[in-house]
């Protein structure tokens, strides 16, 4: 993407997708592991280079297997990405084992040599508070903290400072206003709905839910508001078909219709359109992208103790962790693998 920035203008407009990417990355990280069992059913969703919600994205190249079959590096790649992949690459097996070992100690909280499914499932959920946290602590460093608030005017100027703007405060490159007007505007609403008290300033607690906004029920609308602007190009206020298939394959080069849009058609048809009017409303954007009967954690507990419980007895023991240790490092239980590359992570 660098080599196609030629000028201040299109730096610019690479720096406003990033930060939007990486926003909105942040938001659906809860939804991954549903769009895998989704995707698992239906083939690898290529790549693409449209910049939007991380859940419509491909989790992997490569095929993740059947019932009868199962490619752990799909999971690596689906949980880690290409990129953040090679961190794992960078240690040898007996590394990577040896890591492995000293973090399933700490799953297996009543040391009894083995890891139930609840046991799992409880470290998944202490690792993605802990990344939340830690996440919130990093930004909440980045800026100029009054108190114990921050007020929208410096976190505004801190994120968006380095756009150069007139008098009235709008930037001087048309083709950084769209995009800086729209990013602005979103932020703010955000602000404001993480704002309990309405005083225009964010505690710690409430700048972690600006950030993770799906975590807590106060703000769980504004993701579903926030998608629907993104989808619905009409703004009518419905996701049609067109607008939904649009969305995740824009077909700008006019090219055959591949087998993972087919299945997405049936997806909307058979799941998302509950009411079968051929839309989507605000509702049943909710229900897709922040289902209430599913929880992620339990679902990648299951997941892995699925393809690890070798004599399924139902829990798995540190030689069985350990031998799927390929699985495991791709997965949340280590922290999208990480914590295998810091010695004293845990």
């Amino acid at each position: 993407m660098w080599q196609d920035v030629n000028n201040q203008t299109d730096l610019k407009m690479f720096v406003f997708q990033m930060l939007d990417s990486l926003k909105v990355m942040k938001i659906y990280s809860a939804v991954l592991c549903f769009s895998l069992v989704v995707t698992s059913n239906s083939g690898a969703i290529p790549k693409d280079d449209h910049d939007k919600r991380v859940f419509d994205k491909e989790l992997s190249d490569i095929e993740h297997g059947n019932d009868d079959t199962h490619n752990p590096e799909y999971d690596h790649e689906s949980f880690l990405g290409k990129e953040e992949a090679k961190t794992f690459d960078q240690l040898t097996p007996e590394e990577s084992k040896s890591r492995l070992a000293i973090i399933v100690k700490k799953i297996d909280k009543d040391n009894d040599g083995f890891v139930t499914e609840d046991e799992l499932k409880n470290w998944i959920k202490y690792v993605m508070k802990r990344y939340i946290y830690q996440d919130t602590e990093r930004q909440w460093k980045e800026h100029e903290v009054k108190g114990d608030v921050l007020e929208w005017e410096t976190y505004k100027d801190k994120t968006y400072g380095f756009i150069t703007t007139d008098e009235d405060g709008k930037p001087t490159s048309e083709d950084t206003a769209g995009s800086y007007d729209k990013m602005v505007t979103r932020d703010e609403k955000r602000w404001k709905r993480a704002d309990e008290n309405g005083d225009g300033k964010l505690t710690k607690e409430e700048f972690a839910n600006f950030l993770h906004p799906e975590e807590v029920d106060h703000m769980k609308e504004i993701v579903v508001e926030e998608t629907m602007s993104d989808i619905d190009k009409d703004k009518d206020g419905y996701i049609t078909l067109d607008e939904y298939i649009g969305d995740m394959w824009p077909n700008k080069d006019n090219e055959d219709e591949p087998d993972w849009v087919k299945n997405e058609r049936e997806n909307f048809a058979n799941y998302r359109d509950k009411n079968k009017d051929g839309k989507m409303d605000a509702n049943e954007v909710k229900d897709w992208i922040l289902p209430a009967d599913y929880d992620h954690s339990d679902a990648e507990a299951k997941h892995l103790m699925g393809e690890s419980d070798v004599d399924k007895d139902g829990k798995l023991t540190h030689e069985e962790i350990i031998e799927k240790y390929d699985l495991f490092v791709g997965s949340q239980a280590t922290d999208f693998g990480e914590a295998l590359t810091k010695h004293d992570e845990f």
